[in-house]
């Protein structure tokens, strides 16, 4: 039975989508892609900008390469057993977030990042340069990341933080990596994370961290509001709030 047209055109962004997969993070040019695929160039082309479009594809701005983009992340992660995880928080956050006001977010780690999943609103202006469903982030980056990676063993957080540094501060040039140290201590000691405007002026982050049962961090929830909202004794009850939620989801059978 001959193909359709529009079966061979799925057939051929799936293609796409399964290559850069193997290439990433650094991605492909169009003529790779076109090459490696035995696609016509102005096909490979047509069909990645189709993808981007859907944001299944990303472009970046100075190599020109594509690379799998949030949606494809958001998809893939829809499989994962921490995917569970997000649905059961869902409630929770949603309450916390019309109860505060402030907006709620759900991030699971994925390999060497922080994937946010999840967005629950909030009724203050949102900004505009802080976390979006489907953004990665390196794992110290953000309150979500920076949570999780203080609550994962000392010398696996120190190997993390050694391979993420540079990308972090290459992103961030105001954070050094001595002050991404001082950061995780601080976020060790207390429990929870504190992200005081420096990612996005105006608004904290704070975050803790979801564990298994074995107490290996899996994701983490993150609340980010105005900086004129998170005094100090705010910031004490948010945190207690959000750990009580984390603290809920441990005691979830696994799902495994």
């Amino acid at each position: 039975m001959a193909e359709t047209a529009g079966a061979q055109t799925l057939r051929r962004g799936l293609a796409i989508l399964k290559l850069l997969a193997r290439y990433q993070p650094g991605g492909l040019g169009v003529s790779e892609i076109s090459r490696k695929l035995e696609l016509n160039k102005a096909t490979a082309v047509r069909l990645t900008r189709t993808l981007m479009e859907e944001q299944f594809v990303a472009q970046d701005a100075e190599t020109r390469h594509y690379r799998l983009g949030p949606e494809a992340f958001a998809v893939g992660l829809a499989a994962e057993p921490n995917y569970v995880l997000q649905r059961l928080a869902a409630p929770a956050l949603r309450s916390l977030a019309l109860e505060t006001g402030d907006w709620l977010f759900f991030t699971v780690r994925h390999g060497l990042e922080a994937i946010c999943l999840s967005r629950e609103s909030g009724d203050v202006p949102y900004p505009q340069a802080s976390l979006r469903v489907g953004d990665r982030h390196p794992l110290g980056l953000g309150a979500g990341g920076l949570a999780i990676l203080a609550a994962m063993p000392k010398e696996e957080a120190e190997t993390v933080l050694t391979i993420n540094a540079a990308e972090i501060v290459r992103r961030y040039p105001q954070l050094s990596e001595g002050a991404l140290r001082k950061m995780l201590e601080e976020t060790r000691e207390q429990g929870y994370s504190v992200i005081p405007g420096s990612l996005s002026p105006g608004f904290w982050g704070i975050g803790v961290p979801v564990l298994r049962a074995d107490g290996h961090p899996v994701a983490a929830i993150v609340l980010v509001a105005s900086a004129i909202r998170m005094g100090a004794a705010r910031q004490a009850v948010i945190a207690s709030r959000l750990q009580g939620v984390s603290q809920n989801l441990m005691l979830v059978p696994s799902q495994n």
